[in-house]
């Protein structure tokens, strides 16, 4: 939750909740008409001036089926309380609410090999902070690869290591991470695992992805990584940037698919954001929903409202996470425009992004 806290948040002394037993929050489920699965992976990257960095991803996929592996929660137990007390909560007031992903689920292949989206996470973020969108995708046949960049994040490692911010890391840290990880996606689709542990991969991942699909999207510091990452590498092949700041101010031109969904971070008032827009020359779209707040399309839309009443947030504080648009409009949005998006540009189909919808009335189309 610490990308997210406005300023002053953090010094913010949270009430303790009245009973001694947390409350698990809880995501909304996915749409699609797919179980969903789920495995972290631990990598290695050595090639960045001879440095050992360690990250963790996790990957989400449609799952053949799921009665007998559990559902992973969206952060382990001591990561969430250390999250919790980064944002200035007390780390007992709630626990992690459940994914709808299942700990090592065989992967469904019914239909040739699966498109590919990677997910980078916001500043002082983590890799699950998008899940919604992540699950969304993952239940309607997408395989998700979500990172978590090492310096820049609250990361737990498969011996009990936590790691917290602790670096001074801009959007091409992040654009290298992504670039490494693409290399390891190949060695996914070529029935290799680039676990460092080489711990078991769920059946049928191995060849399962489809390396002519990928798309890419981040939130905020990761919306501009996604437009570095597709400067500078063509597989992949279409971008969604939830409200990026784009700084520094990118000024190469770029010729694939690229989605603005903006909200704090927009044309009007930041001169990065506009001068990146004007050089997208391939098909584009910024969309905006009334009432956005820059966590209005996270999980922290659907989180904060159940975590207020039990730490004694005030509407004011509350509204400065979610701003005025109503939570599960909000999360509808999340499940929509994104899956409608790399839909188009994947697997071309769907027409959401043609024009307003009346489905939608909160979302404007900004040309």
């Amino acid at each position: 939750m610490a990308a997210a806290v406005p300023i002053g948040f953090a010094d913010t002394a949270w009430a303790t909740p009245a009973t001694g037993t947390p409350a698990r929050l809880t995501l909304p489920g996915p749409t699609g008409p797919f179980p969903v699965g789920t495995v972290p992976l631990h990598l290695v990257d050595g090639s960045r001036s001879g440095e050992r960095r360690d990250l963790m991803i996790s990957v989400w996929y449609p799952a053949e089926s799921v009665g007998r592996y559990p559902r992973a929660p969206w952060l382990p137990p001591a990561l969430m309380q250390t999250l919790m007390a980064a944002s200035g909560f007390d780390p007992a007031a709630a626990v992690a609410p459940l994914t709808a992903g299942h700990e090592g689920a065989p992967v469904r292949r019914r239909t040739g090999r699966l498109p590919v989206v990677v997910f980078s996470h916001g500043a002082h973020g983590h890799r699950a902070e998008n899940t919604v969108v992540v699950q969304q995708l993952a239940s309607h046949g997408y395989v998700v690869v979500t990172v978590d960049h090492a310096g820049d994040a609250f990361s737990e490692f498969p011996d009990g290591r936590i790691i917290v911010p602790d670096l001074p890391m801009g959007p091409a840290d992040f654009a290298d991470d992504i670039r490494f990880v693409l290399d390891r996606i190949v060695d996914l689709a070529a029935g290799i695992n680039p676990d460092v542990q080489h711990r078991p991969l769920p059946a049928g991942l191995c060849g399962a992805l489809d390396l002519h699909r990928i798309g890419m999207f981040g939130w905020s510091k990761g919306a501009t990584a996604t437009a570095l990452v597709m400067n500078a590498d063509r597989r992949v092949r279409a971008g969604l940037g939830i409200d990026g700041p784009m700084q520094p101010t990118i000024t190469t031109d770029l010729d694939r698919p690229y989605l603005m969904m903006t909200a704090d971070f927009t044309r009007a008032t930041q001169p990065s954001v506009a001068e990146f827009w004007s050089h997208l020359h391939g098909w584009r779209r910024n969309i905006q929903a009334v009432g956005a707040v820059h966590t209005a399309y996270s999980d922290y839309q659907a989180l904060m409202p159940q975590l207020a009443p039990i730490v004694g947030m005030s509407d004011e504080d509350l509204a400065g996470w979610i701003g005025t648009l109503d939570p599960t409009r909000a999360v509808r949005i999340q499940q929509a425009y994104p899956l409608a998006f790399f839909d188009l540009h994947l697997r071309h189909r769907g027409h959401l992004l043609d024009r307003p919808s009346p489905a939608f009335p909160e979302v404007m189309f900004i040309p």
